[in-house]
This record gives C-alpha cells, sequence and structure tokens, in this order.
C-alpha cells in the first residue's frame, strides 16, 4: 500500500497526473481533465486494471480524509464572513453551515456518513460494477442505497422537467445487470416509434458515461443492447403492441429489470398490471421503474397513483432546483428558459419544471380566454401564422390565422375557416377570399403531400408541418404552457369550441390518461401547424 499523499503505482503520465488531481479535489471529472483523458477512460482502465483500481481507491481515501479534516474544522470554528464598509473591511459573522461537505463525506465515503447505508450485493454478477458518486445527483442518493439493499420491488420517480430522474434510472439499469447476472431488462414506452430516441438513446448515454461501451453491444434492429461478458439483453418494447412482450424468451434467466418511461400515457392502471404481468415472469428478485413528469390534471390517473400507498414501492420526486451545482448538467439555456416561464407563467412553470398537478378534471386547455379581437388589434400583429387541417367529409377542411407574441407567450386567434366536400381548388379560393396571398406561409398536415402540392400548383405559399413520434404531445405541452390563448368567438366560433371543450383520453373505468383525442380537434390541429416553426424552436 502507498502512504497518503503519494497515491497509487501509476503505470502511465495521465495515471499519475490524474490519480494526483483526484486526491487533491476528490472529482473525477476535473482529475480527468487535468489528466487530459475522459472520465470514461478512467472507469474502463479501473476495471481493466487491477493495480490502477486500488491506486483509484487510494487516491479517494486520500480526498476523503482531505474532506474529513476540513470539515471537523469548520464544525469547530466556522468560516470567516466579512464585508465593505466605507473602504473598510469587517467581520460580518462567523458561518457554520456544512451541508455542501456532508453531502461529499456521505458520496466518498457512504459506509461511514450515509444514513441507512447498505453495501452493494456481491452475491453473482461484478463487484467492481458500481456507480460512481460524482454521475448521481445528490437526491437520489437514498433511492440508489434502497436499491442496493433490495428493499423495495417496485420504484416510482415523478418530478419536474430536468430533474435526472430518466438519467439516474438508465444508470442503474447496467448497474443491476452486472450484480445479477440471471437478469435480463425490459424498457417500454407506450409508442414504440418513440424508444430509439429517447430511451435507447438514454441507456447508450449511461453505458457511456460509466466508460463500460467496451462491455456493452447496441443494436437497433431488433432494437437491444447486450451486456457482452454475460450475453445479458436490454429489450425495447410498446406499449401500444401488447401481444410481443410474451414473445420475449431470453436464452437464459428471466426478465428480472422492468421500467416504464412516460407512466402516464400508459392506458391506465389495468394495462399496466397487464404488462408487469406479462413481462415479470420467472425469478424470485424484481426490479419495476416507472418515471413520469405529472400530468396538468390532478385527476390523471398517473397523479391518483402515486398518492396510494404500497408496501413493495418506494416513491420518489424531484424537481432541477435540488441537482445544486450540478444543475450545470442541464446547461444554462435551460435554467434560464425556467426562470423565464417563472416570471411570466407561474402556474405553467410549476407544473412543467416542479411537477405540480395544478389542472382540475381533464380539461386539457385551461389557458384559453375567449374576448373580442378588434380591427385595431388585428393590424398591429407583425407575427402573422396560417395552418391547415386538411379533410373533406365527415372530417371537415380547418384553416386558422394566428398571431403569437413571444414575449407574452400569448397566442392570438382571430380567423378561421372550416368546410366539408370542398375540392382543394375550392378550398384555396375560399381562403383567398378571406385574405390568404402567395406571401403567406401557409402550413398543412403533412399527411397531404398531393393537396399541399395543389394548393402550390394554385398559388399558395404551402408546405407540411414537420411531424415526429412525439409531435403532437410537445405541440399540445406548448399550447398549455402560454400565458394565454385568446380567441375571438365571433370570428372564430367552432375553434373557441374545439378548445373549450377538448379533455384528455379516458380509459374504460374513467380514469384520464395522458393521450390527447384525435377527434373534434380539427381547428386545434389547424392552430398546432401554424405554429409549428415555433413549437418545434421550443417557442421562440
Amino acid at each position: 500500500m502507498t502512504t497518503p499523499g503519494k497515491p497509487g503505482r501509476p503505470n502511465t503520465n495521465w495515471e499519475r497526473t490524474f490519480l494526483a488531481a483526484f486526491a487533491e479535489t476528490g472529482n473525477v471529472t476535473k482529475a480527468a481533465a487535468k489528466a487530459k483523458v475522459s472520465r470514461a477512460h478512467v472507469y474502463r482502465t479501473r476495471l481493466a486494471d487491477p493495480t490502477f483500481a486500488e491506486a483509484y481507491e487510494e487516491a479517494r481515501q486520500v480526498a476523503v480524509m482531505a474532506l474529513e479534516s476540513e470539515a471537523f474544522d469548520r464544525a469547530l470554528n466556522g468560516v470567516t464572513r466579512w464585508g465593505m464598509h466605507e473602504g473598510k473591511r469587517f467581520k460580518v459573522m462567523q458561518e457554520y453551515d456544512n451541508r455542501v461537505l456532508t453531502f461529499l463525506l456521505a458520496a466518498h465515503a457512504p459506509e461511514r456518513y450515509r444514513e441507512n447505508y447498505q453495501p452493494p450485493p456481491t452475491k453473482g454478477g461484478d463487484p467492481t460494477f458500481m456507480l460512481p458518486a460524482d454521475v448521481i445527483a445528490p437526491s437520489f442518493l437514498d433511492a440508489y442505497d434502497d436499491i442496493k439493499a433490495r428493499a423495495h420491488t417496485e420504484y416510482v420517480f415523478h418530478g419536474g422537467r430536468g430533474s435526472t430522474k430518466s438519467s439516474f434510472i438508465s444508470l442503474v439499469i447496467p448497474w443491476l445487470l452486472g450484480h445479477h447476472p440471471d437478469m435480463h431488462a425490459l424498457v417500454m414506452r407506450q409508442v414504440k416509434d418513440t424508444l430509439r430516441d429517447s430511451v435507447y438513446s438514454q441507456l447508450v448515454w449511461a453505458v457511456n458515461e460509466l466508460g463500460l461501451e467496451d462491455q456493452f453491444k447496441f443494436t437497433v434492429s431488433p432494437l437491444e443492447i447486450t451486456y457482452v461478458p454475460t450475453g445479458q439483453k436490454i429489450y425495447f418494447r410498446g406499449g401500444d403492441e401488447p401481444g410481443k412482450l410474451k414473445s420475449i424468451k431470453p436464452a437464459f434467466g428471466y426478465i428480472g429489470i422492468l421500467w416504464l418511461e412516460e407512466l402516464d400515457q400508459f392506458h391506465g392502471p389495468e394495462a399496466v398490471r397487464n404488462i408487469e404481468q406479462s413481462a415479470i415472469r420467472g425469478g424470485d428478485e424484481a426490479y419495476i421503474f416507472k418515471s413520469f413528469n405529472p400530468p396538468r390534471s390532478a385527476a390523471s390517473w398517473a397523479n391518483k397513483y402515486v398518492q396510494i400507498p404500497k408496501a413493495s414501492q418506494f416513491r420518489h420526486k424531484s424537481t432541477y432546483l435540488e441537482l445544486g451545482s450540478r444543475v450545470r448538467w442541464l446547461g444554462q439555456v435551460f435554467v434560464d428558459e425556467a426562470e423565464h416561464l417563472k416570471e411570466i407563467n407561474p402556474t405553467a412553470y410549476e407544473h412543467e419544471y416542479l411537477g405540480v398537478a395544478n389542472g382540475t378534471g381533464g380539461l386539457v386547455f385551461e389557458n384559453v380566454q375567449l374576448r373580442a379581437i378588434p380591427d385595431a388589434e388585428v393590424a398591429q400583429f407583425d407575427r402573422v401564422l396560417h395552418g391547415l387541417d386538411f379533410g373533406y367529409y365527415p372530417d371537415p377542411a380547418a384553416y386558422n390565422r394566428v398571431h403569437y407574441d413571444a414575449a407574452r407567450m400569448t397566442l392570438y386567434i382571430f380567423a378561421e375557416y372550416r368546410a366539408h366536400k370542398q375540392s382543394n381548388r375550392d378550398l384555396y379560393d375560399a381562403l383567398v377570399a378571406r385574405g390568404l396571398t402567395p406571401e403567406d406561409l401557409l402550413i398543412a398536415d403533412s399527411a397531404e403531400p398531393k393537396s399541399i402540392g395543389d394548393l402550390r400548383d394554385y398559388g399558395a405559399s404551402s408546405r407540411g408541418a414537420e411531424k415526429g413520434p412525439e409531435s403532437v404531445k410537445y405541440s399540445m405541452k406548448w399550447l398549455q404552457s402560454l400565458r394565454a390563448i385568446v380567441i375571438d368567438p365571433v370570428r372564430c366560433p367552432e375553434t373557441a369550441q374545439e378548445f373549450l371543450d377538448y379533455e384528455l383520453e379516458q380509459d374504460k373505468d374513467g380514469n384520464f390518461i395522458s393521450a390527447y383525442p384525435d377527434r373534434n380537434n380539427h381547428q386545434i390541429d389547424a392552430v398546432r401547424y401554424a405554429c409549428n416553426l415555433i413549437w418545434r424552436r421550443r417557442g421562440q
């Protein structure tokens, strides 16, 4: 063993530099940067080289000793706070605040400083496969301890945007595979087409963050991740294809890890129970993770679900505010957007960023205001947008003209057109009669490329809306986040009626689910298309 202050027996220059910096700071990221290597490279080397692993641990202990010394000094002597008055420096107070150091000590030496600490299981699997303290947000340390202690079967993580709950789960799943060589994992969202760009990408990130990319194989056809040393699999399925769950047959072991991301999107508690019963078969131990941002409506089934105690369930609510200094993970743009929304629309901020279910019933748009929009006001609009939802019969063609005030996050809807059994030529003529010009960009339903082409031939500047698996959800949430949607009920009676009546879907038991019905929403779709280029750029 080496003596404190001279950690490790490094083999290369970068290792010596890293170990010295790590012993001084206790921070892997800073030490890796000083050694000019990635954090992933450090973790890979630690797994592959027992000598470096031993030196790493010794450097960590040196850092812990320094933290302990500083903690004791502050506990005994405090920290002097100084002020200035008329150019002279004077002592304000002796401050005793050890919260940051307490957290650092708990992260680096949990066996001594963290309450209810349980050592990681070592029966089977790879005991060196562990989660570094600096990749877990402080608010999730209690959840990590609970998982290591095998204290619960079900873990429900809910909270606001940017709380890192999905990041935490994605880090835990590879860790669980490493400690349970007979387990496989199944990751699900309600819509299968959303898997690759969300949870699959999230798990690829987690494996790379842990420096384990050389030990995992990633494939997109079929969509799955394989832990190469054992052959364990992470499968991906959509809740919209429940019949395919029973077709998953691991070559060995059993599916003992299940992650339901965006829980509120699944079609109610019965549908979730059916998934659990189909997926978790065999074995005496299982880990079921459920994560979601609470829907606005307090009547949503998912919001009700977390209010009912369950002995086998661990519930955890989090927000980005609990990240502390680690909010840098989200970037300054995220923080600026949150603060801006907090200032101009506190209700939307509470819902989106703090995870507060501050709506009632299943009404989707609680920010609608009906009032006259006079010609003089319309004349001042300088950001006029046009949207068109194609239809014939029984669905109508629906058009809206709107203005978006970005500074006030307010949408004004002041013109509409609606017709059945109308040819594209007649539809175009009707819109021209209502003021549409060749200079106006008309964004229409991209599912009708021939109709869009017809409108262009007639003289319209028409294009299809940019869509994707999440486009309906994202655009609806953007409309909900606005300070106000102002609709002139005289100019736009159909639009006003749709926005006032539009409610979330319900399951067969009458519970609201986080799904937007595709009915009685023709003007709403036209408004979404009109604003397509705005909500695709996060409201700018």
